[in-house]
């Protein structure tokens, strides 16, 4: 007996000659890239290529943008940041915007829900021991590693499906680093759709469905995760190392 064809994926996210800018420095010449439910795909690149812009192009936090980002069929180049995250997009910055003045468990619950559900304080507390541990500890008392966690949690109890996370992985520990792949892992078997702005490609490589190259704005190449092996010479060649 055959079996069943699977069923086709569905795409969540569709950028589309997205232009930003920052006042008068055009910064994205046309970024186009595709992700498709439960994938994460990386957006790699130097430091200046581009690769944070487009995450936050994505959720108007840049000046002026043009063209298109389609959220689960959905245009939202010309809404407000605050309607595109009720769309159920999370986005986790670089640098992790974590109150000083609050505990972390504070911290955790600031925000508001956005979307369907969200994960419990319970599963959060679950994937990340060390927020259980340091619940009542002071913002400024959390290790770096720790603010990282809560910064992930945060947007995971809000109920955002699509995240957007930029260089999680920087500056900290391997021990951290590797608690973080662990997450990022079940986040995936859980069907969680990430999109993640990474400068350490060891930590990346086996995590990615897709890997798409930023240089000058633009996307200019696209390595699946069964080319990876085979393509790892033109990728040092990208990424300059």
């Amino acid at each position: 007996m055959a079996s069943p064809l699977a069923a086709p994926p569905v795409e969540l996210l569709r950028v589309t000659d997205l232009h930003a800018f920052y006042g008068e420095s055009h910064i994205l010449h046309g970024v186009d890239f595709s992700v498709n439910q439960g994938e994460l795909v990386t957006l790699l690149g130097r430091n200046g290529s581009g690769r944070t812009t487009t995450l936050k192009a994505i959720l108007g936090l840049t000046g002026r943008r043009t063209g298109s980002v389609m959220m689960n069929g959905r245009e939202t180049v010309h809404l407000p940041t605050h309607q595109i995250v009720h769309l159920g997009i999370g986005y986790c910055p670089e640098e992790r915007g974590i109150f000083s003045s609050l505990s972390a468990e504070e911290n955790l619950m600031l925000l508001p829900k956005v979307g369907g559900g969200g994960l419990s304080v319970d599963e959060l507390y679950a994937m990340f021991p060390n927020l259980r541990e340091r619940r009542h500890s002071q913002g400024t008392r959390l290790s770096g590693g720790e603010q990282q966690m809560l910064a992930v949690a945060r947007i995971l109890r809000v109920g955002a499906r699509l995240l957007l996370l930029d260089e999680i992985t920087e500056g900290l520990a391997p021990v951290i680093v590797q608690a973080l792949g662990r997450v990022v892992r079940q986040l995936k078997e859980r069907g969680f759709t990430m999109v993640l702005v990474e400068q350490n490609f060891r930590f990346a490589a086996p995590l990615a469905d897709r890997h798409y190259v930023v240089e000058h704005g633009r996307i200019v190449d696209m390595v699946t995760q069964h080319e990876l092996a085979s393509s790892m010479e033109k990728l040092h060649r990208y990424l300059g190392v």
